[in-house]
This record gives C-alpha cells, sequence and structure tokens, in this order.
C-alpha cells in the first residue's frame, strides 16, 4: 500500500512524510533486527524519496503512538536496574545502541540529505516535557544527554525534540497539539516547527468515535502559517491500522483511522483531504512573501486579525482571521471590504484577492459504501448467496480451560502479569484448587459463595470446574476491575481458574513501564458471615493459550486437531474457528464484519488482523451534532453512541490470495461465526455544494484572479471509473448533506441538464457556479449549486 498511500499524500500537497521508528517492531529480540517486509525502513524512505517527497525520521525510540508498550521492547524491562527515560546508565547504553544502529543503517544507504537523500530532519525522544517533572533533577541531565548523543551520531541534518521546552542548542524544540500558532520556540535562532496536528483522535474499545471537521483543521492549519510557522506535519495524514498486538493503551482499537484525510483502508476521505490539499495550494501561492521576512500584525477588530508578509521588493501576503466562535465579520483591510466567517482565516496571496477561506469548502464530498461479498463454501463445494459464511464451512478446536501446558509452574501467592509472560501473550491463567467439606463458613444455601477478584485488568474471565462463572471488564479510563460473581462449589476438590487478558500495555505516562497487569487480589470466596483470602496460597500458571502453543494461528499448518462437527458449537466461549473463503472480487478494500462475535483475535492466511471486540458497546451518550467553530478537543465532536465502537476490521488486499484464502479466529467469550461477513469498501457517490460567494478555485490563481467559484467532481484517484451519472443537481437555495440533498424553494429548471453535459463520461468535471451558465430563478439570493454524481 506504500507507493499509493505516498502518492495520494502528494497529491493532497504534502512535501514530507513523518514516521516513527518502532523500537519493538525492528529489535523483537536483543540484539536480533528485523527489516524484512512492512517492517523495511529502507525501502520506505526510498519509497518516499522516489515520489519526490522529503522525510522527517522520528527515531525516539520512545515514541507513544497508541502503540503497544509505547514502542520500547518489553525485554528492555528485564535488564538488572534499569529505569526509562531518565540518567540511568543501562537505559542510556540500549537507547544509544539502537538509535545508533537505525541511524547507521540510514547512512549506509546514503538517505540523510546530507548524503543526498531525502530525510531532513530526525527526532530524538518524544514528548518527554509533559512528564519530565515527573523524573526529578536527572531528568535535565537525560535531556542534555539525549540531545547530545543524538548530535554526536552526525546526521548532517538538524534533530528535533518535540513537546521539550528546555531542549539545548542546537537540538529544535517543536510543538504537538491540535493548535499551535501561539507557540514560540526557545530561541530565535529555531524555527516554528508544528510535529503533530491532530487530524482527529484515536478509538478505544468501547469508545466513541472521535472526528474533527475539516474547517477547524484547516483552521488551525492556516492560523500557524499566519503567526509564522515553518513546518506543519498531520498526526495523522494516514492511520491505518494496529494489526497483531501492535496497540496499546491499554484498550486502544484495532483501527487507527484518526479521522485522517487518507482513511484507514486508503480511501481518500471527502471533503477532507480536498478542503486541505486547496489550503496547502494556497499557502503555497503566498510562499515567497513567507520566507523571505516574519509577519507584521494589525488588529481589524475584536477577534479580527491580519498578518502581512510584505518584502521590500513588494512581494506581499496576507492572512486574515476571525477567532471569534459565534459571530460573522466584515472587515476593512487595505481599503478593501472582506467577510470573514466565524473561526475562519482568509489567504490573500497578493495581499487584495481571497484565494482560500477555511470555512468555504470547495472540495467535493464523497459517500462510502459497505458492499456485503458473497462467499464460497469449499467444504460443500455449493455458492452461498449470503454475505455469511455458512455452518458447514467451519471447523474448531476448543481451547481448554485452565492448566493445559506442559509448561505451567507453580508459585505461593499472585504473580503481576507483564513480567510474567513478558507480554509473549495476551493471556495468563491462574489456577488454584479449593477443597470442599461442606460446612464452610464462607458457603451460604449449602454450596455457594461469592467469589471477589481483584485485577490490574485489563479482562478478566472466571471459571468453576471448567464452567463460566462471569467477566469483568475495564475501560481506557480504569483498566482495574473488580469481579464479584456466584459460584456454586461441590463437595472435594474444586478448581477456580482466572483467566486474565491484556488489550495492549500502557504506552504514555510517567514510568508508564512500571503499570502492571494482572490478578492483584485479594481473591475471596465469601459467604454472609466469612470469608477465605485464596491469594497468599500456592497457585498454578500457564502462559498463554494451547493452541498459540499448537499454532493455529498458522495457516499453513494443517493441523489434524480441527473437527468438523455438526453443529457446530457457538456462543460458547475459548473457541478457535477456521473457514476458508474465496478472494473478494475486484481491487476495492476488503474488511470483515464481526456481527455475531464477542472479542478475540483473527488471522486472515496467517496474517494477524488485529484484536476484533464488537460486544464492547460506545455509551448511549456523548453525541450530538458538531459545530466546527470554536476550539477543538478529543470529546468535542463524538459519534456511534451505543453502538460497537468498531465494527469493520481491515484486511488488506496483499494479506489475500488469489483463489482459496483461510480465516481463523480464536472467540474468547463466545460467539457465532457463521454470521461473519466480508465487505469491500467503495465510494458511492461524489457530492459538491458551492455558494456564489464561494473564493474562486486556487488552481485558477495564475490565470483570472476574479474568476467565478467552480464546483469541483472527480472520480476516485488511481482508478479507472469515470462520472456515469448524476443523482442530483440543484441551483439556487438546496439544502442537505451529500446522499440527502433536497431542493428548495429557489430553483432553477436546468441544473440536472447542465451538470449531466458537463460531467457524465468524464474523470472529472467543473462547474462555474454562476447565473451566466444557470439563470436566476430568484433574484436578490445568494445562490447556491448541490450536485450529487456517481463514478462507475
Amino acid at each position: 500500500m506504500w507507493p499509493d498511500l505516498i502518492g495520494k499524500s502528494k497529491d493532497g500537497g504534502l512535501d514530507v512524510i513523518e514516521t516513527y521508528v518502532f523500537w519493538n517492531l525492528h529489535e523483537p529480540v536483543q540484539g536480533q533486527y528485523d527489516f524484512e517486509g512492512r517492517k523495511d525502513l529502507v525501502r520506505f524512505v526510498k519509497t518516499v524519496a522516489a515520489a519526490g517527497l522529503y522525510v522527517h525520521l522520528r527515531i525516539g525510540p520512545y515514541a507513544c503512538a497508541e502503540w503497544n508498550y509505547g514502542g520500547f521492547p518489553v525485554w528492555l524491562h528485564f535488564i538488572p536496574g534499569i529505569e526509562f527515560r531518565t540518567d540511568n546508565e543501562p537505559f542510556k547504553k540500549e537507547m544509544q545502541r539502537f538509535t545508533a544502529k537505525i541511524v547507521d543503517v540510514m547512512k549506509q544507504e546514503k538517505l540523510y540529505a546530507s548524503q543526498g537523500g531525502p530525510i531532513i530532519l530526525s527526532q530524538i525522544e518524544n514528548e518527554y516535557g509533559n512528564v519530565e517533572a515527573a523524573y526529578g533533577p536527572a531528568a535535565k541531565t537525560y535531556v542534555n544527554w539525549s540531545a547530545s548523543m543524538a548530535t554526536s551520531l552526525d546526521t548532517g541534518v538538524p534533530w528535533v525534540m518535540c513537546q521539550q521546552s528546555d531542549a539545548p542548542d542546537p537540538i529544535i524544540n517543536t510543538c504537538n497539539g491540535f493548535y499551535c500558532d501561539q507557540f514560540t520556540p526557545n530561541s530565535n535562532q529555531k524555527p516554528k516547527i508544528w510535529t503533530e496536528n491532530w487530524s482527529g483522535w484515536f478509538l478505544d474499545f468501547g469508545g466513541r468515535v472521535p472526528y474533527r471537521p475539516v474547517e477547524d483543521l484547516a483552521f488551525a492549519v492556516a492560523r500557524f502559517f499566519q503567526r509564522g510557522g515553518t513546518f506543519q506535519n498531520y498526526y495523522m495524514y494516514h492511520g491505518g491500522t494496529n494489526f497483531g498486538r501492535s496497540s496499546g493503551g491499554p484498550f486502544i482499537s484495532t483501527s487507527y483511522d484518526y479521522d485522517a484525510p487518507i482513511d484507514e483502508y486508503g480511501i481518500v476521505r471527502q471533503p477532507k483531504w480536498g478542503h486541505l490539499r486547496d489550503l496547502h495550494k494556497a499557502i503555497k501561492l503566498c510562499e515567497k512573501a513567507l520566507i523571505a521576512t516574519d509577519p507584521a500584525y494589525t488588529s481589524l477588530g475584536p477577534n479580527l486579525e491580519a498578518h502581512v508578509y510584505k518584502t521590500s521588493s513588494g512581494t506581499c501576503a496576507a492572512f486574515l482571521a476571525n477567532v471569534n466562535s459565534n459571530s460573522d465579520a466584515t472587515v476593512t483591510f487595505y481599503g478593501k471590504t472582506y467577510y470573514l466567517p466565524a473561526w475562519s482565516v482568509s489567504v490573500l496571496p497578493d495581499c487584495e484577492n481571497v484565494v482560500f477561506n477555511t470555512a468555504q469548502i470547495n472540495s467535493q464530498a464523497t459517500l462510502s459504501e459497505t458492499k456485503y461479498v458473497k462467499t464460497y463454501s469449499h467444504e460443500s463445494d455449493q455458492p452461498i448467496f449470503t454475505s455469511e459464511i455458512s455452518e458447514p464451512g467451519w471447523k474448531y478446536v476448543q481451547e481448554p480451560v485452565g492448566i493445559s501446558k506442559t509448561s505451567a509452574f507453580k508459585r505461593e501467592g499472585l504473580l503481576e502479569q507483564i513480567n510474567t509472560t513478558a507480554d509473549a501473550s495476551d493471556y495468563l491463567w491462574y489456577s488454584i484448587s479449593v477443597n470442599i467439606t461442606g460446612n464452610e463458613p464462607f458457603l451460604f444455601n449449602g454450596t455457594q459463595s461469592i467469589l471477589h477478584v481483584e485485577s490490574l485488568g485489563h479482562v478478566l474471565h472466571s471459571f468453576v470446574n471448567g464452567q463460566s462463572t462471569g467477566t469483568g471488564i475495564g475501560n481506557s479510563d480504569n483498566v482495574n476491575v473488580i469481579l464479584d460473581t456466584t459460584v456454586t462449589l461441590v463437595p472435594g476438590k474444586n478448581i477456580i481458574d482466572l483467566l486474565s487478558v491484556t488489550v495492549g500495555l500502557q504506552n504514555y505516562g510517567a514510568h508508564f513501564d512500571l503499570s502492571g497487569a494482572g490478578v492483584t487480589g485479594p481473591v475471596l470466596l465469601m459467604g454472609l458471615n466469612d470469608r477465605i483470602d485464596l491469594s497468599s496460597n500456592l497457585w498454578t500458571y500457564q502462559i498463554g493459550l494451547r493452541g498459540e502453543d499448537s499454532g493455529l494461528p498458522d495457516y499453513s499448518k494443517n493441523s489434524p486437531i480441527w473437527i468438523s462437527e455438526d453443529p457446530l458449537p457457538k456462543n460458547s466461549p475459548l473457541i478457535w474457528y477456521m473457514t476458508d473463503f474465496d478472494a473478494p472480487a475486484g481491487n476495492d478494500p476488503v474488511a470483515i464484519e464481526f456481527t455475531g462475535m464477542r472479542k478475540g483475535m483473527a488471522w486472515v492466511n496467517g496474517e494477524s488482523i488485529g484484536r476484533y471486540w464488537p460486544a464492547y458497546l460506545a455509551p448511549q451518550t456523548g453525541c450530538s451534532s458538531c459545530n466546527y467553530r470554536g476550539t477543538y478537543g478529543s470529546s468535542k465532536c463524538l459519534k456511534n453512541c451505543g453502538k460497537p465502537s468498531q465494527t469493520l476490521y481491515h484486511v488488506p488486499r496483499s494479506f489475500i490470495q488469489p483463489g482459496k484464502n483461510k480465516l481463523i479466529l480464536f472467540e474468547e467469550m463466545g460467539g457465532d461465526p457463521t454470521k461473519i461477513s466480508f465487505t469491500t469498501r467503495q465510494t458511492t457517490s461524489l457530492c459538491g455544494y458551492i455558494s456564489e460567494s464561494h473564493p474562486a478555485p486556487v488552481d485558477a490563481w495564475n490565470t483570472a484572479k476574479n474568476q467565478l467559484p467552480v464546483l469541483h467532481l472527480e472520480c476516485p484517484p488511481y482508478s479507472n471509473q469515470v462520472i456515469s451519472s448524476v443523482k442530483f443537481a440543484s441551483f439556487g437555495t438546496p439544502s442537505g448533506t451529500c446522499g440527502s440533498y433536497k431542493h428548495g424553494k429557489c430553483r432553477g429548471s436546468s441544473a440536472l441538464a447542465i451538470v449531466q453535459r458537463a460531467c457524465v463520461g468524464a474523470k472529472s468535471c467543473d462547474v462555474e457556479v454562476s447565473t451566466k451558465l444557470f439563470g436566476d430563478p430568484c433574484a436578490n439570493v445568494s445562490k447556491s449549486l448541490a450536485v450529487e454524481a456517481a463514478c462507475s
């Protein structure tokens, strides 16, 4: 997917691609490096260079990024005497070794700009200033050491530290956030750099889906360059997917879409991508003035600002801003009158003509649709005319409850999970036996007791004598789990099995590496009058699942233990499932909809597509219409209330082979795999809504500065589609949004025919928004053109 994603980024107006370098991805075992396949960092950098773009290599090596353990390998935790991210010799030794390794790999391939390559910046550490105080006096020493260590590697390009106001020279301190126009570097010799402009926010399992309106994102970008910004980067421009067990948090979802201009599947998200593309063009029209001088500020009224870049040779560019979140305004600037919508910036490349306003979207919108794929059962050799995979196509293996591996071991007391598993698996079994004589004081009703378990999370399942007795679930705000469940005990020996499950390790915060997981206790059996504490007793432990050790996720191992039986067991915990499916036709992105399943992991042809958890619903409240005006925050604009936090799970086409493919699931809580559906993601409609008051297209600047606004429609880039039909067209006072436009009282009669003539059969089309073309259906009324079209 890299060339396509990078190409769409370039088409969107980007000059630079930023990437983290994840330590745990490239050195999963101490001293053993992995740069193969999608871990091929050199190939990635060269692919960016081949597209004519630059690279900012954020080595860190701490990354955060909602990535497991913040990007640190878990083996680092077990080095004697180590303390992360401070003036600690064992940590500094390992950090320097990895950083030097990455720099050396880049140097060998001559990839730094000083060698003629594309890498123009590198980053050391990451947002350390946010947590620095918690590390005491050693923090400053560590910051200075990190800086000197990085610069000693002699890359020939600058190093940056984001969110690090005390970054020592020559390190450039940079800003991360939703807005960075107010940011000032710690020296006037350093450029004003915005390392992360958050295009949305991440999603956690059980959370509502956050999004950021493009009008606000564009406003933030324009304000940054208005106030002297030099380099701004989006986080994320393409969010992507947390495959395998790479997501951190904990509770970070498999999707890392981030409401980015290019979505998780690699599809351009409109109008966000197009509106930002137009903004990038507008800013570059100002480039000669921007790089020649600092801006001069002028107040145009309360919350109304002008910043002018003017050189002695007469080159001039201006930004006019209305930072009021409620009221539109009309201002006078250089003797002319300008209309400024609330919470917007207008860009004037010649200090006279507005070429772009952040609140007025000239870009098209799109509607995407999930289409269900007809599947084929290789088991029955019959086509299945449904989106679901039928029961005869499935096989299964029951994962044993409790201890089933010879590697199990015994310890007195309760063990912390990460120290025990080293994150080799999400799963750790705790097992203990309790002998019942029948008159224990912690029993009531003769055989019943309350099993009370306290855990650091993230999920806890309890079983008594092989039967499920309860589940406790934490969340992103409070990972702690307290499980109280009524259990029935029998005379004699009773086995209590607790399955503790992690959902990504902590990735952020001071001393985040010390955040534990697993059953901490107490573990109690409680009756009406008494209790027994099992916490310090002798427990048996098993790391991981027997199916993991048996290689069940590996599709190439046709294990004889797979069972084909009728009926297929469903809605029961701890079951592995396997089926075959045909590659969905075409080239559209593929996703699995896990309807019917609850929580687990999935593999396609041995490639892990990550954790699925459709059973975890978002809260019912908190979603409402979102006004882009005013300061944005991660909880401001939310959707998907009361629904699964994630419904679709991306399966890259590169994971799928022609013909027969294998899907393997581990269902942890109990589900029905026959309800799973394969889907494709397709853009079904192009839409545009442009008013007479909108600026003319940025592309028209050099040919006709007073050109009228234009509605532009274009079929998805990198496809062979053309506009096949116009579903709706109205010139006058139409209303609604893409997919639900309606005619207004003011309506011209010729709009549909005019747009059809201009667009049908073309890859793209431009339609002038003017009464000259459409006639004037209602004098003295501001008119707009709304169009919905389809490509095929």
